[in-house]
């Protein structure tokens, strides 16, 4: 241990504006991947539950690869391997596939785990009262799975919002890559990851409090 180490406040604070600027990046990876991997979810979920098996083994197959991969070795797939077949993919985009296709894979198992949640006797009272399978899906399935499905896809928010801090590998402004470039000039190191800490806890905790907030009011779950 370095006895001749003082922890230089003045630094840490100073560098908040610099990492500020990558805040905007951070949660627009996490949005828009996010928003892509809810559909990807609900549509390989949906795979995961068919009767036929040529339908659900390819959602299977997917899941399995992009749930046991790292999402660290799927961005630099995307990134430098994808480049080198279909052309040049900017550090953003490929920032936003990660998080899309890496949290597509967990959300399919949300989905999956929240339909069959419901039980049988819900679609049977549709059927009787005369609707479709597809409208006892819409107006009696869907809704309820879907409050149930909120916590999981809370946590998975956090999860993707996390996973952003593995991009400033390939080179993306977020919050971390901001702070290495800091970093580089002033040579306080201990200062500024202790923000960047700090700033993606209030990110992440503003979330988990908006969730209990939800729970609260009775809005998911049950």
């Amino acid at each position: 241990m370095n006895s001749n180490f003082t922890f230089d406040w003045s630094a840490a604070f100073s560098s908040i504006p610099h990492l500020l600027t990558g805040i905007p990046y951070t949660l627009l990876i996490s949005i828009a991947g996010l928003a892509i991997g809810f559909f990807i979810g609900i549509f390989f979920g949906l795979l995961r539950i068919s009767p036929s098996r040529w339908l659900r083994v390819p959602a299977i197959v997917y899941i399995e690869i992009f749930r046991g991969t790292p999402v660290l070795v799927q961005v630099l797939f995307i990134f430098y391997g994808l480049s080198d077949v279909i052309g040049h993919i900017g550090p953003l985009t490929a920032g936003i596939a990660a998080i899309a296709v890496n949290s597509g894979a967990y959300i399919s198992e949300v989905v999956r785990g929240g339909i069959q949640s419901i039980e049988r006797g819900q679609r049977e009272a549709g059927l009787s009262l005369g609707l479709s399978r597809l409208n006892t899906f819409r107006y009696i399935i869907w809704p309820q799975a879907f409050r149930r499905m909120i916590p999981a896809l809370g946590n998975q928010g956090i999860i993707s919002i996390k996973d952003t801090s593995l991009f400033a590998v390939i080179g993306v402004g977020e919050l971390v890559r901001q702070g290495q470039i800091y970093i580089a000039t002033t040579f306080t190191a201990l200062e500024v990851y202790l923000m960047v800490a700090l700033m993606y806890l209030a990110i992440t905790l503003t979330l988990s409090l908006l969730l209990r907030l939800l729970e609260r009011r009775g809005l998911v779950g049950q």
